[in-house]
């Protein structure tokens, strides 16, 4: 009995998909709430829920309509211990999503288009700047490619003004800075550090 987030930007946010005797399905949103949400980023160990999303927020999946009614009370260990209705009126119009607090986006702000700016980082619910302590061509490269950017040009320095700070060491050309090491709010290596900010060579709509 699988379960899985597709269509997302992480494996921590997407549609709901449930596995039954080897066909993937989707979760109907009648009923989808926050306690039903928390139950899936546990068993994926991607922290509690941000948001629970329906009308297929994430797109509309495929296969068969496994759950509906879902009626969680937050602390099950899985999904398919919680109440639910097999029989259903749904569409895939209707399905199920969920953000959790370990999924990480990026985006650039105070640029003249999205591919160049501050660097923020969206996680654990709330938007926070990115240290340059450790923001090198490298880091800076692995954004501009997951933001479809192309490569770093330049990397400049900004103020930090929201309240949380991320620090990244990549050690190679990961996916996406979430596969690179991080350390999220903790002092030391954000000592007198100003916030990163990247200078992309590709332009952003």
């Amino acid at each position: 009995r699988g379960l899985r987030l597709a269509g997302g930007r992480s494996r921590c946010e997407g549609r709901v998909e449930l596995e039954q005797e080897g066909t993937w399905g989707t979760v109907c949103d009648d009923g989808w709430d926050t306690p039903d949400a928390d139950v899936v980023c546990r068993q994926l160990q991607c922290g509690h829920a941000v948001r629970a999303h329906g009308n297929a927020a994430f797109g509309r999946g495929h296969g068969p309509i496994l759950r509906d009614e879902v009626g969680c009370e937050g602390h099950e260990q899985d999904l398919w211990q919680c109440q639910a209705e097999l029989e259903h009126d749904c569409s895939h119009k209707e399905d199920a999503g969920v953000v959790c607090s370990e999924h990480q986006e990026w985006r650039l702000s105070g640029g003249r288009d999205g591919c160049a700016g501050r660097v923020e980082v969206f996680f654990r619910g709330t938007w926070s700047t990115v240290c340059n302590s450790t923001w090198y061509e490298m880091e800076a490269t692995v954004l501009c490619r997951t933001l479809g950017c192309g490569d770093a040009l330049q990397r400049p320095s900004f103020g930090h003004t929201l309240p949380g700070k991320m620090v990244y060491l990549c050690g190679s050309l990961q996916p996406s800075l979430a596969q690179c090491h991080w350390i999220f709010n903790k002092s030391a290596p954000c000592y007198q550090s100003w916030a990163a900010g990247v200078i992309c060579n590709g332009t952003g709509s």
